[in-house]
């Protein structure tokens, strides 16, 4: 007899539905699962003939195939434990076979307890698009899977009480839909912060527009500071966003099973020896990377100049296309990268070029080698690049705080609804960051004065084209923050000063 049980599983962080067939024969007892199975899935060989056991259920004495289907797609983790669990017990008529419109997920314990799995959330939503209508899944991911609408989901403490289920003598009680709380304390508020108005400034238009920066200063300036209080003055994310960015965490495990929807805007910063593989994803079984799990985010990169080159170097395609892709097993797998890059950078190796009150060691070379491991190209990519100096004694000691997050905030969510109304049915275009060639000609074209002031500052500072387009953008954004419909001369002027520490001319 041949059972098959509904399952999914994950590629990436995209999810698909995968039928578990068992089946009983006669001959020697074996227990073999098929289907391009990984070692954790073979694994789960034991962990279902102890639950089985647990459970006070004969174990079949003969011999037993699981097939996995698609049986071309590779299978990794412990996601299909439950799945097989019941099979083998709905084959041998120790329980009714289950409904062909419910699917089951998670990992068992020898005593049949259920654990939590990683990736429910994108197994939910492809579980939707399958037509599924029940869900079952370990009690701790129930919440999350609520979030994928459409489902009734039924957490499952231990195997027991699923089996008395399916065999009506005491049903389980569907898990509400989770619904997030009211947004707390978005973290550090720019109040706290004494002067660095310059920054402040440069943070709000790269707020408001979708901008990248380069902090530069000496240690101490405040570049991680002013960084970490980012995400303080972004809007809110869209229930999109929100779903997006949980998406991904969910693959990577990292949800809380309390509150399993991300409502602020991930802020990650990694290490300068985090590895390739961590910062951008991949791996034999491809996984999220910190660039991803940014998504919708920030990504900050302190002391950026210590980073393996080759490693800072792949945040280039998915800078430019919002998402990087991996090929594994013949696959793509895609993953969304759509962050606000911040990198934090020493001026020289000691630290101290071009600080007001302490002398630089280095010598002209040394400081422009050291700017140079950020390669042109990246470089390039960078909206905006702004000097972080000291704060002086005075400012520190100055007893009125500065202005807040909120109302910073205020303002960049103006200029986010400005934007919103421009770009409105542009297919993936939402912030100035954003805009392609096209949208630039419309809405970033500069007067005489605008235009002459622009080519001044590419003969001067060797732009490059890529360059001059991100002027143009940032100095629609300032536009925006101030309300106007067209781009002044001041406008392209505040954002040429954000090139001004442009590579080719540090250190020289």
């Amino acid at each position: 007899m041949v059972v098959t049980i509904r399952s999914l599983g994950l590629q990436g962080i995209t999810g698909y539905e995968v039928a578990v067939e068992c089946a009983l024969s006669g001959g020697l007892p074996a227990f073999d699962v098929v289907g391009l199975p990984d070692a954790a899935v073979k694994e789960s060989r034991e962990r279902v003939r102890s639950a089985i056991k647990s459970c006070s259920a004969g174990f079949p004495v003969s011999r037993i195939t699981i097939n996995l289907a698609p049986a071309a797609l590779r299978k990794a983790g412990t996601v299909y434990d439950l799945p097989m669990f019941l099979g083998i017990l709905a084959a041998q008529g120790e329980i009714p076979t289950p409904s062909p419109q419910s699917a089951f997920l998670g990992e068992l314990s020898l005593t049949g307890a259920l654990r939590p799995v990683a990736g429910v959330l994108p197994m939910a939503m492809a579980a939707v698009r399958a037509g599924v209508r029940e869900l079952y899944v370990p009690a701790e991911n129930a919440a999350e899977a609520t979030l994928a609408r459409g489902l009734t989901v039924y957490p499952v403490a231990e195997a027991g009480a699923l089996l008395a289920h399916l065999r009506r003598e005491a049903p389980l009680a569907p898990a509400p839909a989770w619904t997030p709380e009211p947004q707390g304390e978005r973290g550090p508020d720019f109040a706290d912060v004494m002067g660095q108005e310059n920054v402040k400034r440069a943070l709000e238009i790269a707020a408001a527009g979708g901008h990248n920066v380069l902090l530069i200063g000496p240690p101490g300036a405040g570049k991680s500071m002013l960084a970490k209080r980012l995400p303080s003055i972004l809007p809110d994310m869209t229930a999109r966003e929100a779903l997006e960015a949980t998406e991904v965490w969910s693959a990577a495990g990292m949800t809380d099973p309390r509150s399993p929807l991300l409502s602020c805007r991930p802020f990650r910063s990694p290490h300068h020896t985090v590895s390739a593989v961590a910062l951008a994803g991949g791996g034999s079984y491809p996984r999220p990377g910190e660039i991803s799990l940014a998504h919708n985010g920030v990504l900050f990169l302190d002391e950026v100049g210590e980073f393996k080159r080759e490693n800072i170097e792949a945040l280039r395609i998915p800078l430019e296309e919002g998402e990087i892709t991996h090929f594994r097993h013949g696959r793509a797998y895609r993953f969304p990268s759509d962050f606000r890059l911040v990198m934090a950078t020493n001026p020289c190796p000691c630290g101290y070029y071009n600080h007001p009150a302490r002398e630089c060691v280095c010598s002209p070379g040394s400081v422009h080698r050291y700017m140079s491991r950020i390669s042109g190209p990246l470089m390039d990519r960078i909206d905006m690049h702004v000097e972080v100096t000291p704060v002086c004694a005075a400012e520190l000691s100055a007893a009125a705080p500065g202005e807040s997050s909120a109302a910073i905030r205020a303002r960049v969510v103006r200029a986010r609804e400005l934007q919103a109304v421009r770009f409105r049915g542009a297919q993936g275009v939402h912030t100035n960051a954003m805009m392609n060639a096209a949208m630039l000609r419309e809405y970033c074209r500069p007067d005489a004065a605008s235009a002459a002031l622009l080519e001044r500052a590419m003969e001067r500072l060797s732009l490059s084209a890529r360059a001059y387009d991100r002027i143009l953008k940032v100095a629609r954004t300032i536009a925006d923050l101030a309300g106007r419909d067209t781009v002044a001369a001041a406008d392209v002027a505040e954002a040429i000063n954000y090139r001004s520490l442009d590579r080719g001319n540090w250190g020289r």
